[in-house]
């Protein structure tokens, strides 16, 4: 069985969303931002960078999203998760995955944690004013370039999914006109209805702290 580490409203999502895909056998453990839980010598063990997601599997412990979403599907290939059999649309995927690791994401933190990137309040506080435009910018550039519809890659499902809905779902605290992302809000509401989605976030609601 395999263990999947996770916090509330974070990234976690994503790759909780993807093992409910892959109806993998797999227990959620929560980890409570809250009392800082991810920062105790026994979550620092499983994951030293001290953030969630981790997933502990019989050949070791993974963290990072996109290496998660990636091992789901490669892992689980009946449940037809990414174009394994196409190298270049794999390829694809992984960009978009990359994208919204190492710039929406970040973008998005901007908000609540400048401190990871300054020291300086007035810095921090500019790094917050610029959320809503530079958070705007990155998804405009999926609603017009990478969001190819009705899913990410087009007409089938894929890891990328949960993880664009993922972020999504934080436009409104980032201050994002939604009048100007019509496709993915309308993506944002056609994953929300999956049943996938639905179990991943009823099982966070409900897993104890």
């Amino acid at each position: 069985m395999l263990t999947f580490y996770f916090a509330r409203n974070t990234c976690a999502l994503a790759t909780h969303v993807a093992l409910e895909d892959a109806d993998a056998d797999y227990e959620a453990v929560r980890i409570d931002f809250a009392s800082e839980e991810q920062r105790k010598p026994t979550y620092l063990a499983i994951n030293p960078k001290g953030r969630v997601p981790s997933l502990v599997t019989p050949q070791g412990i993974l963290t990072e999203t996109p290496a998660l979403l990636a091992w789901v599907a490669q892992t689980y290939p009946e449940a037809r998760l990414a174009p394994l059999g196409d190298p270049f649309a794999f390829a694809k995927l992984q960009a978009f995955n990359a994208y919204i690791c190492s710039t929406v994401h970040v973008a998005h933190a901007h908000r609540m944690r400048g401190y990871r990137w300054a020291d300086d309040a007035a810095a921090i506080e500019a790094m917050k004013r610029k959320v809503p435009e530079s958070v705007t910018n990155a998804f405009l550039l999926i609603e017009q370039d990478m969001l190819e519809g009705p899913y990410v890659m087009g007409r089938d499902y894929s890891v990328a999914d949960p993880y664009l809905f993922t972020l999504a779902q934080w436009l409104e605290l980032d201050g994002v006109d939604l009048s100007r992302l019509p496709r993915v809000v309308e993506h944002r509401a056609r994953m929300a209805e999956r049943p996938s989605v639905k179990r991943a976030i009823a099982a966070e609601m409900a897993n104890p702290a």
